[in-house]
């Protein structure tokens, strides 16, 4: 049974950093395609960034250039750092993977198959 666990949340003010952090377990091998979502309070849940299995990234046009989405896959590990926080990035965070291989297309809509039971990031101004 894969199982993804998050870690790293916490409470920061505006302009402060977090990197989250995500443990894929249960993989016979190597994760696939594996991303970040968030859910503000009283919103839909969003698609933060995605990696693929090549190593390419996709950002959400709101946090280009803020965030940076990277794995170990030794660890079997995804990162999120997050810099520049503001207000609005207060949501809980969530890392989700696919069943295997790569991301589609619209990954950070919909596709993946994982989903961990999220941490909670609030910034504060």
């Amino acid at each position: 049974e894969v199982k993804l666990g998050e870690s790293g949340g916490g409470s920061v003010q505006s302009g402060g950093s977090l990197t989250l952090s995500c443990t894929a377990s249960g993989y016979v091998s190597k994760p696939g395609c594996m991303g970040w979502f968030r859910q503000a309070p009283g919103k839909e849940r969003e698609g933060v960034a995605a990696l693929d299995v090549d190593g390419s990234a996709t950002y959400a046009d709101s946090v280009k250039g803020r965030f940076t989405i990277s794995k170990d896959n030794a660890n079997r590990t995804l990162y999120l750092q997050m810099n520049s926080l503001k207000p609005e990035d207060t949501a809980v965070y969530y890392c989700a993977a696919v069943r295997a291989g790569f991301c589609l297309s619209s990954i950070l809509i919909y596709g993946m198959d994982y989903w961990g039971k999220g941490t909670l990031v609030t910034v504060s101004l």
